[in-house]
């Protein structure tokens, strides 16, 4: 097939073109940094060099392609961002686009939570991401992939580690949670590139379950910091530690409530109910990777 992939050369969107080209699929890798255009190529894609903000350079892109892969992104730090319009935007510039190029088949990356608007956090947008595409008509079949926290979250840690020898957080004790590998999550997506777009899914992804204590103690014993701790702090002293890094405040408050939601186990609801089986890159393999980086 002919597959636009968004994302530019992301934790996720790389492996996936990757996988992608080596299963004979012809690849586009849309992103906004020219920078990319060489690295793409030498994937064996073709880059397409534009913004998610451009709805006519979508729609161009998208168009002669057989399936699109649909992502939303965005950054913490500006002060004024309001995240949940931007979301808004890109996901109808999405829409738009789909129903513009005639795509017929489109996998959209989720997320855990997904399955509601009311508790948690942060993870609203991908809720109100996926009631956008919804309104895309029914001929239109759309794969709907929810993973749960990502692995590389934990790189976020490195400073406090290296500064105070613990992980902090607001969530976090004896209890399992899932966790997830981006290289996983391009497995499935992948996988469901070559599986029949007979009607619209979801489709929720996972690695591993490991508590936050274990955490500490993998982690501890792979940077050779064997009284590395994982301290869970009040969900105010962790709002003020992300204020105080320059994070934008609503995007931080909703943050906090997330976590907050995985504190609870509010929301696990949904995937406890659907739960996949889990896949290859498992927390230790993970934390060679934490390693090589904290080492740097």
């Amino acid at each position: 097939m002919k597959i636009v992939v968004t994302g530019s050369l992301g934790n996720i969107s790389r492996p996936l073109a990757e996988e992608l080209i080596a299963k004979g699929h012809s690849v586009t890798v849309i992103s906004s940094s020219p920078e990319k255009q060489k690295e793409i190529e030498s994937l064996g894609a073709k880059a397409a060099i534009g913004t998610m903000e451009d709805v006519a350079f979508l729609t161009k892109t998208f168009k002669g392609a057989d399936a699109v892969y649909c992502m939303e992104t965005f950054g913490f730090f500006n002060p004024d961002f309001d995240y949940i319009q931007y979301i808004s935007q890109i996901a109808h510039n999405y829409k738009d686009a789909i129903e513009a190029s005639a795509i017929k088949k489109v996998i959209h990356l989720s997320s855990i939570g997904a399955h509601t608007s009311e508790g948690v956090g942060i993870l609203k947008f991908h809720h109100l991401a996926e009631r956008i595409m919804n309104q895309l008509s029914e001929d239109i079949v759309i794969k709907f992939i929810r993973p749960v926290g990502f692995y590389v979250n934990l790189l976020g840690q490195i400073p406090t580690i290296k500064s105070q020898g613990i992980i902090v957080s607001n969530f976090g004790n004896h209890e399992k949670e899932p966790w997830v590998s981006p290289y996983d999550i391009a497995d499935v997506i992948a996988e469901e590139f070559g599986l029949p777009f007979n009607q619209r899914k979801i489709r929720y992804v996972a690695s591993d379950e490991v508590s936050a204590i274990e955490i500490a103690e993998t982690l501890g014993k792979a940077i050779e910091q064997p009284d590395l701790k994982w301290v869970t702090v009040t969900d105010e002293q962790y709002l003020d530690s992300l204020l105080n890094i320059g994070m934008n405040k609503q995007i931080a408050e909703d943050y906090v409530a997330m976590q907050a939601a995985q504190r609870t186990g509010s929301i696990y609801e949904d995937f406890n109910n659907h739960k996949p089986t889990f896949g290859k890159v498992k927390f230790s393999d993970f934390a060679k990777e934490f390693t090589a980086i904290y080492n740097q």
